[in-house]
Parts: structure tokens; sequence; C-alpha cells
């Protein structure tokens, strides 16, 4: 179920299938393979990285993120969604998750991840799969229900979920494998992705990250 599914690092994945889709492409190689599409959770360093994202992106790349992603983009075709779209990309089809904090604050009242910034999480659905990447969040209701064959969530804390409250977000989320994600570079460490293995009820793959 994981197959040619690439974790680079932090949030960064590639996806390998009928396209080469990049979730948040950060500190990638310089012969990392090209994209056809990219998807671009929130407009935070580690997410939007305009460096990273010339070294995957043609002519025929499309840039897919919310209104702060894409009005930091030039050149490349975009997409600009919000929470609730359903887009189709290259064939591809996208639905947008929000993400945000419920309980993550920077000082008293005010979350790392406002719900009210239009941060987002994508389902990607290509190749009869689905994954979902859920960028910086904590666990929300708008997981419960939420079907997909691959689930990839942040671990770290701080900013985004525990290894724990990831592995509580999976008893909303009906997903057959789930990725943990955000940890070991900056913030977390892998004991964090091996706290939702252990505590998660659905299978946990921990990948091991890749250098391109």
């Amino acid at each position: 179920m994981v197959e040619n599914i690439h974790w680079l690092g932090h949030d960064s994945f590639r996806v390998e299938g009928t396209h080469t889709v990049y979730f948040d492409p950060w500190k990638l190689a310089d012969d990392a393979p090209p994209a056809d599409i990219v998807l671009v959770t929130h407009d935070h360093y580690d997410h939007l990285s305009l460096d990273d994202i010339r070294k995957v992106a043609g002519p025929d790349t499309v840039i897919v993120g919310p209104r702060a992603v894409t009005d930091q983009v030039s050149g490349y075709e975009t997409v600009t969604v919000a929470p609730g779209d359903t887009v189709e990309v290259k064939s591809v089809k996208v639905t947008v998750m929000p993400a945000y904090n419920v309980n993550k604050f920077r000082e008293p009242g005010v979350p790392y991840h406002p719900r009210e910034a239009g941060y987002v999480g994508f389902i990607l659905d290509m190749d009869g799969r689905t994954i979902y990447h859920a960028g910086d969040t904590d666990e929300i209701p708008e997981m419960r229900g939420l079907e997909v064959d691959v689930a990839l969530l942040p671990v770290s804390g701080t900013y985004v979920m525990t290894g724990g409250e990831a592995a509580e977000a999976c008893t909303l989320i009906k997903a057959d494998v789930a990725i943990p994600m955000h940890y070991g570079d900056e913030i977390g460490t892998p004991d964090d992705g091996q706290r939702m293995r252990r505590l998660c009820r659905i299978p946990v793959e921990v990948l091991e990250k890749e250098e391109r």
C-alpha cells in the first residue's frame, strides 16, 4: 500500500504513479525527479520552499495550494484552493481538507495554525489509491469518517499533533495504513513516529528518509 511513496524528510513526500506528485517539497536534492504536480499545504518556510519547487518544476508542472501559497509562486501554472474544495489536476483528483490547531498555541488564544488562516491538507486520488497528507494540524473533527488508503500524519508535537494524538486521530480516520511525518528535522525525533506506531489501532509504516 505504501509502494512508490517516498518520505523526503519533515512533511515532504514524493508519490510516483501516472504522475509524479510532491507534497511540501523542502530540502530536496539537486537531482530530485521532476514533478508533474506539487501540492503545498501552507506558506510557512518549511512547507513552501520556492527554491525547492524550482528544483523539480518544469513548464508543465502545476502548483496547488491555498492563496497564501499561490500568491508567492510565479512562472508556473497554479491552482488556488481552500478547505472543502475538490479539483482535478492532470486527471488526478485532489480533495482539500482543513488543517489547524486546537491546542497548540504560540501565546494564550493564538494557535500556530489558526483555522481562519485557511491552511490545508490534501487527499490525493491517483491510480486507484487515496493518500491523505494532513498538513500541519491537530486532531480535528473534520477527520471523522474520512476513508483513505494511506494517512500521512504529523507527530512531533509543539506545532502539530504528538505521536499519541496522531494515534488517536486514527480512531477517526479509516485508513489501511498510517505514516508518521513532521519529525527529524528541526523538531521531533524518530521516537515520535515509534510512539504513534505503538499506540495506533491501524498498521503504521515508519518510512526511512530518502535523500532525493
